[in-house]
């Protein structure tokens, strides 16, 4: 049986014409990045937060979306979905489409929840791509302001002298203020009781009846009950005094150089989300953080603005989970 066999002509033309389709085909794909940054957003954007609303995480999330909105000409949607300590929201995204119209603003718990929960329930690092941090709200020690020790000295020597019997509370095992606590056990050497609940409110309102001495909390659930002088602060966790907190030394400067544990919020997307459209989100949140609007709300909630750059926001992502990690493990540290 004979078979046709093409010329030598006609093999040069069709190798001609295939790399034709692959030099479009490569400017198709060149072009489409700048295209899609030029036509995004062409609908309603959905930021999801894995907190009730009301909460810091609500109201930065809200302060940021407003102002996104305005930037991009596109209504931004605050969607709440609390449970699980934020794993729902979480699942809820990696599961969305990966197309920059499903956002999340995530706090420390996106990092925590990977050694916390077991099995892990997701892979930040894999299943979602980091976008920008937006900010960071400090945790505080405070205690009853008429019983509770009055410095963060008079607490550590009280702790040295009678191991395991100051309790503290905290919104949740595993909670950022849990966490913070451990880690501040470990540097200074004491031991305190922890004593879990469910939400900052409950804890705070346990210290302030005086059935506990201490509370750990972000600095916006303290703020009110320090005005009524319910509460005294001892410390700020961050690595600077809070605005809300002017006169309260950090634990840095109580004697632990070095020594941080905020509460971050950051935005993050879907792994697959293309990166035109992660430049151009950046580039739209940090001429966010430049807005007094932005900068005030962020103030108000005790925090501070945190511009910077999509790597560095992977970076402590990456960093958080490994000491989170250890924290667990050292700890024993169970979700509720």
């Amino acid at each position: 049986m004979n078979f046709f066999k093409p010329s030598k002509s006609a093999q040069q033309q069709r190798r001609q014409s295939l790399a034709a389709l692959l030099l479009c085909a490569c400017g198709v794909s060149f072009l489409a990045s700048p295209l899609l940054a030029q036509t995004y957003p062409a609908k309603p954007i959905k930021l999801v937060v894995g907190y009730p609303a009301g909460g810091a995480v609500d109201i930065v999330a809200r302060t940021l979306g407003q102002s996104l909105s305005a930037s991009m000409d596109q209504p931004v949607i605050i969607e709440n979905k609390p449970g699980a300590g934020t794993n729902i929201a979480v699942k809820y995204v990696i599961d969305s489409p990966a197309d920059g119209y499903t956002l999340m603003l995530a706090a420390n718990a996106l990092a925590a929840n990977m050694s916390l929960y077991q099995p892990a329930p997701f892979d930040a690092e894999k299943e979602l791509t980091p976008i920008a941090l937006v900010g960071r709200v400090p945790v505080v020690l405070a205690v009853n302001a008429a019983t509770g020790p009055a410095t963060l000295a008079k607490l550590i020597e009280l702790a040295k002298a009678k191991p395991g019997s100051i309790n503290y509370a905290s919104p949740g095992n595993g909670s950022t203020p849990h966490m913070a606590v451990e880690l501040f056990q470990a540097t200074a050497g004491i031991s305190l009781s922890h004593v879990p609940y469910r939400g900052g409110g409950p804890a705070i309102t346990d210290v302030i009846g005086g059935q506990l001495p201490m509370v750990a909390v972000n600095a916006l659930e303290a703020l009110p009950h320090v005005k009524s002088g319910r509460l005294r602060v001892l410390a700020v966790l961050s690595p600077t005094r809070a605005a809300i907190f002017p006169d309260v030394p950090t634990l840095a400067e109580s004697g632990f150089p070095g020594f941080e544990a905020s509460v971050w919020y950051g935005l993050v997307a879907p792994a697959a989300t293309p990166k035109a459209v992660v430049v151009r989100l950046h580039a739209e949140v940090q001429k966010a953080l430049q807005t007094p609007e932005v900068r005030e709300r962020m103030a108000a909630v005790g925090g501070i603005v945190l511009p910077g750059t999509t790597e560095q926001f992977g970076a402590l992502i990456h960093s958080d989970r490994l000491r989170y990690a250890k924290v667990v493990r050292d700890a024993n540290i169970k979700p509720d």
